[in-house]
């Protein structure tokens, strides 16, 4: 499939059936987020892969977001690794949003849903995952076989007119 029909394709899925994903799957999603470019290549990221009971029970802890999903990806990075520009500007976040995304659309690749969840409490990562205060944890990402009755957002197709998001200077 070519990118912009697989950007197209890639939608919020809020709705997964109890399936776990194949090693082959869980496989290729690591690879995907293993090849996001990072800046200068320091590569911050930790991934913490929840899928058990136990992981996925501190998963519900932290956000009502999971939607049944069988694995979810907590993305994080480390500010001891991420590169700082002159001002002080860390690119931990940057290269944590870039690999969530390589998460994401390795997973509609897949034939997989997924959903990236900003409303979390990151206290409760932290505090059940012994996170040390240089390890932030920026999104979750649930992953797994869509449910039929999941559909895109009413609104997930509409987009305002590059006319009005892109500059040329």
């Amino acid at each position: 499939m070519d990118f912009l029909t697989l950007s197209k394709k890639r939608y919020a899925v809020r709705a997964y059936l109890d399936q776990a994903l194949s090693d082959e799957q869980m496989s290729s999603l690591l690879q995907a987020a293993q090849n996001a470019p990072t800046a200068h290549n320091n590569q911050p990221q930790v991934i913490y892969v929840a899928q058990s009971p136990e992981g996925l029970a501190i998963i519900d802890q932290a956000t009502r977001g999971r939607f049944n999903a069988p694995v979810v990806f907590v993305v994080c990075y480390d500010r001891r690794l991420s590169w700082k520009r002159k001002d002080g500007a860390e690119s931990g976040p940057w290269d944590a949003s870039i690999i969530a995304t390589h998460l994401m659309l390795e997973a509609t690749d897949l034939g997989l849903g997924s959903i990236w969840i900003g409303m979390f409490k990151p206290e409760v990562l932290c505090e059940k995952l012994n996170l040390s205060e240089d390890i932030i944890p920026l999104a979750l990402i649930p992953v797994g076989h869509i449910d039929p009755k999941s559909v895109p957002f009413e609104y997930h197709d509409q987009r305002r007119p590059l006319s009005e998001t892109v500059k040329f200077i």
